[in-house]
């Protein structure tokens, strides 16, 4: 199969500077801010994104080395197929976030609600439009009684 190759358009940056401690999903990083700063020659691209109030990013997980095929999922005690997880040690190794756009100044983007660590590059930026990307599921999987359990720990934390 033929090798793919992307060139980062930006980087991201947080207040998190290590893996530990980073909210789960950037539901869990409500009110956590941070921006993204563009390569110059991607400036012009951002023309008319100010006018979402959420973005999709798909970045590289630059510090995963390596993975498991297999994977202890947060709050879980059982081993799942990696692709089944979102867990960051993947063959391909890229992550995506719906976060706030707060606004858009030159090459700076100013988000909100981040689960993604400081210096991460940025590969793509998609608006997020609910009433084409939020999709009525009728099945979650192993997560079916642990999402609740989740939201739950993620609010708890934010309380300490």
């Amino acid at each position: 199969m033929q090798e793919i190759i992307y060139k980062p358009i930006g980087i991201i940056h947080t207040p998190f500077n290590a893996p530990t401690g980073i909210p789960i999903q950037s539901s869990g990083g409500k009110g956590i801010s941070g921006t993204i700063e563009i390569e110059p020659e991607y400036i012009p691209c951002l023309k008319d994104l100010d006018g979402f109030s959420h973005i999709i990013l798909i970045y590289h997980l630059h510090l995963s080395k390596g993975y498991n095929s297999e994977v202890k999922p947060f709050m879980d005690k059982t081993l799942r197929g990696v692709f089944a997880t979102r867990a960051p040690k993947r063959p391909n190794p890229i992550g995506i976030s719906v976060v706030k756009l707060r606004k858009v100044r030159g090459g700076i983007l100013y988000i909100k609600d981040l689960d993604i660590i400081d210096g991460t590059p940025l590969l793509d930026i998609k608006p997020y439009v609910p009433t084409v990307d939020a999709f009525k599921t009728e099945q979650i999987g192993w997560l079916t009684n642990k999402v609740d359990k989740m939201k739950k720990k993620q609010a708890d934390k934010r309380f300490l």
